[in-house]
């Protein structure tokens, strides 16, 4: 069995709140009828109220929620197997893991939110090869061209900004680096999606993406971060943040540069989005689906079928019977007028 939200089973650690609140309620209300009359006089008023009917009640409320938890999991059994024709183009995501992507002007840092926009984008692709390169100081291959669109993800939530022990945003290099990715001789069907603040430290940007150019990658480069400047975070332990200063102890801004990156996309006939601090790359994949398509041919393809519909039923029918289930047994007594 798989899971398309495991994550959801986190909401399983409310059950122990939710019994422990059960047993405070029927505390609290035991206490209240306490301070009314005594036992006796309780029970010879409401003489059809039962625990055991109570504790019912509560078991099915949380089967129920219990349920509902696994069907928002998504889980996911019986297999089929399919032969599916793929149709699309080779995309090389290269995402700038620097220390200056961990300033906060985006929440909750650019680097974070740089993911999860790309893990979003991944989940559009219909087709398409997908791969990731991170880069600072240097670059590497984080996930080679794949259709499967699971283990991008697995692989991009993986990253972190203390892989790369060399600090700085060495353009040039990852440009090169991903045309090499590409692996192909023809000279289209291929874009890189490059997200970074556009800080280039070593220069020679705008010539290798003229070589990118002549071998028929596409750049679309995406500025994130603010022009007007950030102070940079560095992480000392133990929760304390301090900011980066120089050796005169100044404060280092980090910005945007938007000209190196508009530069880039250009010399490939690419394009330039500015995210700003407003990062969505659904619109680069509304361009990037306009393209003319590779054939990859025929894959076989295994299907986990959708089954969250029977954990909802269960869910639903255990909350109708809590429903109906009434707390009070019917006793049909006569009132004689005293309390014996």
């Amino acid at each position: 069995m798989r899971f398309g939200d495991p994550e959801y089973f986190w909401l399983l650690l409310l059950l122990p709140l939710l019994v422990g609140f059960f047993i405070w309620a029927y505390q609290r209300k035991q206490k209240a009828l306490g301070r009314f009359a005594r036992a006796q006089v309780v029970h010879k008023l409401a003489p059809g109220a039962s625990l055991s009917r109570q504790i019912w009640k509560w078991a099915l409320f949380l089967g129920f929620f219990a349920f509902f938890v696994a069907a928002l999991t998504r889980p996911r059994f019986g297999v089929q197997t399919e032969m599916v024709e793929r149709r699309g183009v080779d995309i090389m995501v290269a995402l700038d893991v620097s220390n200056s992507m961990l300033a906060q002007d985006i929440v909750p840092n650019r680097l974070d939110r740089a993911k999860h926009e790309i893990a979003t984008f991944i989940d559009l692709l219909k087709g398409d090869r997908v791969g990731l390169i991170v880069f600072a100081g240097e670059s590497f291959v984080q996930c080679p061209l794949t259709l499967d669109y699971g283990a991008a993800k697995m692989f991009l939530g993986a990253v972190d900004a203390d892989w790369i022990a060399l600090q700085g945003t060495a353009l040039a290099d990852v440009i090169r680096q991903s045309t090499k990715a590409f692996k192909t001789q023809t000279r289209k069907h291929k874009v890189l999606l490059l997200l970074s603040d556009g800080e280039d430290h070593e220069g020679e940007a705008v010539e290798a993406a003229k070589e990118a150019a002549a071998e028929g990658v596409r750049i679309y480069t995406v500025g994130i971060g603010s022009e007007g400047g950030v102070p940079i975070p560095v992480n000392r332990g133990g929760g304390n943040v301090v900011y980066k200063k120089d050796r005169d102890g100044n404060l280092v801004m980090t910005r945007l540069n938007s000209a190196m990156l508009e530069k880039i996309a250009l010399e490939t006939r690419g394009n330039y989005f500015h995210a700003g601090t407003d990062l969505d790359l659904t619109r680069i994949y509304a361009e990037i689906a306009k393209m003319e398509k590779r054939d990859f041919g025929m894959n076989k393809m295994t299907v986990y079928e959708e089954r969250y519909q029977i954990f909802l039923a269960f869910a639903l029918t255990l909350l109708l019977l809590e429903f109906f289930v009434p707390e009070r047994v019917k006793r049909k007594e006569q009132w004689r007028g005293r309390f014996d």
